[in-house]
């Protein structure tokens, strides 16, 4: 656990009580902090108080002692409404910050090494740190991932932090100037939270803030919002810039081309790794996580033949494309991290033909963009509240579908069909398009359900009523 020594003796609150929340009122109290805990949800705060936390109501509380608020960055500060408690710390000159900014002030002999985008930033993140400690480096991965900050070890100097940052994160983290900063790519998401795309935008490019040479932009040049960033970085010409491509040539970067990995960052070109080499990495999207990771790890000082050979041995992520099991020939896989309609676009993809599972709570963009991957879809099986929504689309593009209502009965049934029609490269594959808070606490817990659920499959599912 980080050991925040300067936070000792004073008071600072913690506002929001999830996992990151926790772990930070944690290693406050343990640095010796005077630490205050709130939570809107009245169960959390009997849980802190269970523990022996102080819980003060922030919403009414003096809070003029205070110099500093730890934010769990789920909660609106700014967009779409300013939670109270956001309105009461400004209007008091209190700071707003995230655990980790209270990493980067505790711990600042280390490097950091910043993920973020839209999609991949997960899987990317994970392979950089697979790649980092098989390489022998000392290092903690984690953020916005799943292992909140302030529960790692300090790596010290010669140590790397490696973390996938959220746009929420990125605002409420001042101090990190990124070793290597990586932006894989910019989509609609999040817009309410931001006040629209440049807003989402402005979060985005936060990873890059105050970097000078020889600190390294690794930047997807794939989707025009980061080109644009791409030139305008390199037209300043403040920091190494390495743009990564999984659609071919890119000149003075790291990219796909003819099913090879292809590194040009000093101007060589040179063919490093055929991709078919990397198993857990299928995909166009994953080509440009496998282009990022490369140039990450070559910019954090790792051998090329050691980041390939650490890129074959990845196992990859879970509830990212995970294969689960093979039935007969049908693969299950575990796409649950698919929050949204261009995380799932990477699925439809890559399999064909596909039955799909999908549904949940919808984003603003719903299912837009991927009609041209209805041809792909077998049958489509329906869960969850956007359930009306997603069939309407469905219609509209003329795939077959089931109303499901929950995960287990979409499971059997999707099973059902796909194992008596036994096509050739047939796929059972999970990837909603939606958030999971309808039916599940998040989306790990989503994936797990649907594991079990193929781990019970023994020939015998239960018939959707068929549209």
């Amino acid at each position: 656990m980080i050991n925040l020594f300067y936070m000792e003796g004073l008071p600072v609150a913690v506002m929001g009580l999830g996992k990151s929340g926790l772990a930070t009122a944690e290693a406050l109290t343990q640095s010796g902090a005077d630490v205050w805990v709130w939570d809107d949800n009245e169960s959390s705060r009997a849980d802190a108080l269970s523990k022996g936390y102080k819980v003060v109501d922030l919403t009414t509380a003096d809070l003029t002692e205070l110099t500093t608020i730890v934010w769990s960055p789920g909660i609106p500060h700014t967009h779409p409404k300013p939670h109270p408690v956001a309105l009461r710390a400004r209007a008091a000159n209190i700071e707003l910050v995230c655990d980790i900014e209270l990493l980067a002030r505790s711990e600042r002999d280390s490097a950091y090494i910043g993920i973020t985008g839209t999609n991949g930033k997960s899987t990317t993140t994970t392979l950089i740190g697979h790649v980092m400690e098989a390489a022998g480096r000392r290092i903690a991965v984690g953020g916005n991932l799943g292992t909140p900050a302030l529960t790692f070890p300090s790596v010290g100097a010669g140590g790397s932090y490696v973390l996938e940052m959220s746009s929420y994160q990125l605002e409420l983290t001042y101090s990190i100037t990124f070793d290597v900063a990586v932006l894989l790519n910019i989509t609609p998401d999040h817009l309410a939270r931001h006040g629209g795309m440049d807003g989402y935008v402005a979060a985005k490019k936060l990873i890059f803030h105050r970097q000078t040479k020889p600190r390294t932009a690794v930047i997807g040049v794939d989707d025009p919002i980061c080109r644009a960033i791409w030139e305008e970085l390199k037209a300043k010409g403040d920091q190494v810039i390495w743009p990564v491509s999984a659609l071919g040539p890119v000149p003075g970067g790291v990219y796909a081309a003819d099913g090879w990995l292809v590194d040009d960052t000093f101007g060589a070109a040179e063919r490093v790794a055929e991709l078919a080499a990397f198993p857990a990495l299928l995909g166009t999207h994953n080509w440009q996580n496998a282009a990022a990771a490369f140039a990450a790890c070559k910019a954090a000082g790792v051998p090329t033949p050691a980041i390939v050979a650490a890129m074959t041995t990845f196992p990859g992520l879970a509830h990212r494309q995970q294969l689960v099991r093979t039935i007969d020939g049908v693969r299950f896989v575990n796409d649950s991290k698919a929050t949204n309609a261009d995380a799932t676009e990477k699925a439809l993809a890559t399999f064909d033909p596909i039955y799909w599972i999908l549904g949940g709570q919808a984003k603003e963009t719903g299912l837009d963009g991927l009609e041209a991957y209805a041809p792909r879809v077998r049958h489509a099986f329906l869960i969850g509240e956007a359930s009306d929504r997603f069939a309407v689309w469905l219609e509209a593009n003329k795939v077959p579908h089931t109303r499901c209502g929950t995960l287990d009965v979409a499971v059997n049934a999707a099973a059902e069909l796909a194992l008596a029609e036994a096509l050739p490269g047939a796929c059972v594959l999970l990837s909603p398009a939606c958030a999971s808070w309808d039916q599940f606490a998040n989306f790990e817990k989503r994936g797990e359900a649907f594991a079990d659920a193929v781990n019970r499959l023994e020939g015998n599912a239960v018939p959707g009523d068929r549209a």
